[in-house]
C-alpha cells in the first residue's frame, strides 16, 4: 500500500475533523473578517486561551489578549510548487497589518533564526527545498507576552486543539472485516480502517484532542516546539519502516528486483531525504538553545517550561543519532547493491572473454594464412633465392612475439633473480658466521674457559 496515499487520506480526515471542530466550538469574539487578495490560499486558525485551561475559537483579528488571556494565530502555507516570494505574499495578505515587512521576512525566510524583531521574540526553523517535498519543514513563530503568531508549511500533526470528546484514541476500536455486517460489529466500538491504523502506528504522539490546553504563553511555545519534534520523529519512523520493508523485499526478491531498485535510484533518493532531515534537525539544534536562553530572561516565561525546552533539546540530539543510524543502514544496503552490480558485470565480462578465447585460434589461422607477403622486403616470390618468403615472415613474427613476451616477463624474472641473490647472500653470511662461531667454540673448549657472549 502506498504510504504517500495513506498519509494524504489521513491528513484529509484530520482536516475534516478540524473543520467540524471549528464549527462546533463557539466563538469567543465576533469581529469583521479581513478581505484578502488570495482567498482560500492558506489555512488560518485563531484561538483565545483564558489561562485556566480553556480555549475558544475566535475570528482572525490579530489582536492580543488582555490580563491572563492570550491569543494564538496560526497560518498554514500550502505544500505546492510556489516560490518563496509567493509565500511571503500570502503572509502579507493575512498578517499585514499589524505586522510589518521585517516581521514577514523574519518568518518566511529560509534557514535557522532566533532573535528579537520589533520588540517580539521571533524564531524559525525553515529548511530550504521544494515546498511540495515531504522532507521540507518550515515552522516559525512570533511571540509576545499575550499573543503568538505561527507559520508552518503544510499540516503539522497535533499542533491544533479540539474537544476531548472527539479523540479517536479514546474510542474502543474494532477490526474492519468485510464479512461482518454493521449489526454484527461490537457495540460501542468504532471501526478503524487498515490505512488509518498503519498511519497511527507511525505516529509518536497522541491526537489533537488529547493535547493539554496551555495556561500561559510559555506552555504554548513549548507545545509548538514539541509538535515540531514529534513531526520529525514521525518522518524518521516512517523512513525506518520503509527501510525495513525494503530489506525484507531484497532478502526475498531476486536479481530483477535489485536491478529495478538500482535503476530507480531508490536508496540514493532515500539517502538524500535523510540528509534533508538531518539538516532540519541541525537547524533545531541551533535554534532551540537560543530560544531557551532568550526565554529564560523573560519574566512571563515559566521556569518549568525552561526545563521542558531542555528536554526537547535532548530529544533532538537522540533523534539526530537515530537518523544517522538509518543513514548508515541505507549506505550499507547501497554498497551491497553496488557490489552485486559489479559482480554481475564481471561475470558478463568473463563470459565474453571465454567466447573470445574460443574464437581466438580461428582468428589466428585466418590471419596467418590470409597474409599477403608479396610486398614485404626479401620475400619476392619470383626470386629463386628468396622463395621462402612466407617462412621468413613467420620467423620474424615469432621473434617479435618472443621479444614482446620477454618485455612482459622481464620484471618478474628480475624480481625472482634479485630474490635468489638476496637469499644466497643471507645463506653465505649465515654459513660464515657459523664457521666463525664453531672455531671460537673449539678454542675455548681446548683452553677450558667460558665463552664470552
Amino acid at each position: 500500500m502506498d504510504v504517500a496515499r495513506e498519509e494524504a487520506i489521513s491528513f484529509r480526515d484530520a482536516e475534516e475533523m478540524d473543520r467540524e471542530t471549528s464549527a462546533d466550538t463557539p466563538l469567543r469574539e465576533t469581529t469583521h473578517l479581513y478581505r484578502t487578495h488570495f482567498p482560500g490560499a492558506v489555512r488560518q486558525r485563531a484561538y483565545i486561551f483564558d489561562g485556566q485551561g480553556r480555549f475558544y475559537h475566535k475570528e482572525w483579528d490579530l489582536a492580543e489578549g488582555s490580563g491572563n488571556e492570550f491569543c494564538w494565530y496560526h497560518v498554514e502555507l500550502p505544500k505546492g510548487s510556489q516560490k518563496l516570494s509567493q509565500s511571503a505574499q500570502y503572509l502579507i495578505d493575512v498578517l499585514c497589518p499589524p505586522l510589518k515587512l521585517q516581521d514577514i521576512l523574519s518568518l518566511v525566510s529560509n534557514g535557522p533564526f532566533c532573535g528579537h524583531v520589533d520588540g517580539a521574540l521571533v524564531f524559525r526553523i525553515n529548511s530550504p527545498g521544494p515546498p511540495s517535498s515531504n522532507y521540507t519543514f518550515r515552522i516559525a513563530a512570533r511571540v509576545t507576552e499575550n499573543s503568538v503568531i505561527t507559520v508552518s508549511l503544510g499540516r503539522v500533526p497535533r499542533l491544533g486543539f479540539s474537544t476531548m470528546g472527539e479523540s479517536l484514541l479514546s474510542e474502543i476500536p474494532s477490526i474492519e472485516n468485510p464479512s461482518y455486517t454493521r449489526d454484527e460489529q461490537k457495540e460501542g466500538s468504532i471501526v478503524i480502517k487498515e490505512h488509518v491504523l498503519e498511519f497511527l502506528l507511525t505516529m509518536n504522539h497522541s491526537e489533537e484532542a488529547d493535547n493539554p490546553v496551555p495556561k500561559s504563553v510559555s506552555n504554548l511555545v513549548v507545545h509548538i516546539l514539541d509538535t515540531h519534534v514529534d513531526h520529525l520523529q514521525d518522518v524518521a519512523t516512517q523512513l525506518e519502516i520503509d527501510l525495513d520493508s525494503v530489506e525484507l523485499e531484497l532478502d526475498n526478491g531476486g536479481s530483477a528486483l535489485k536491478k529495478q531498485m538500482l535503476d530507480n535510484r531508490r536508496f540514493p533518493k532515500m539517502h538524500l531525504n535523510l540528509q534533508r532531515l538531518l539538516q532540519v534537525i541541525a537547524h533545531g539544534e541551533q535554534v532551540f538553545p537560543r530560544v531557551k536562553e532568550k526565554c529564560s530572561a523573560k519574566l512571563w516565561f515559566a521556569s518549568e517550561d525552561i526545563g521542558s525546552l531542555e528536554e526537547l533539546i535532548g530529544r533532538l540530539r537522540r533523534l539526530k543519532e537515530n537518523v544517522g543510524f538509518i543513514a548508515n543502514r541505507v549506505t550499507a544496503i547501497q554498497a551491497g547493491l553496488d557490489s552485486w552490480q559489479s559482480e554481475q558485470i564481471n561475470r558478463k565480462l568473463y563470459y565474453l572473454s571465454f567466447l573470445s578465447i574460443i574464437f581466438l585460434p580461428l582468428s589466428i589461422i585466418t590471419g596467418v594464412f590470409g597474409m599477403n607477403v608479396g610486398g614485404v622486403p626479401w620475400t619476392e616470390q619470383k626470386d629463386p633465392a628468396l622463395k621462402d618468403g612466407f617462412r621468413n615472415v613467420m620467423l620474424l613474427c615469432v621473434g617479435l612475439l618472443f621479444l614482446a613476451l620477454l618485455c612482459f616477463i622481464f620484471p618478474t624474472l628480475y624480481r625472482h633473480l634479485a630474490e635468489w641473490q638476496r637469499k644466497r647472500a643471507i645463506q653465505r653470511s649465515w654459513s660464515l658466521n657459523r664457521k666463525s662461531f664453531l672455531k671460537r667454540t673449539r678454542r675455548h673448549d681446548e683452553r677450558g674457559g667460558y665463552l664470552r657472549i
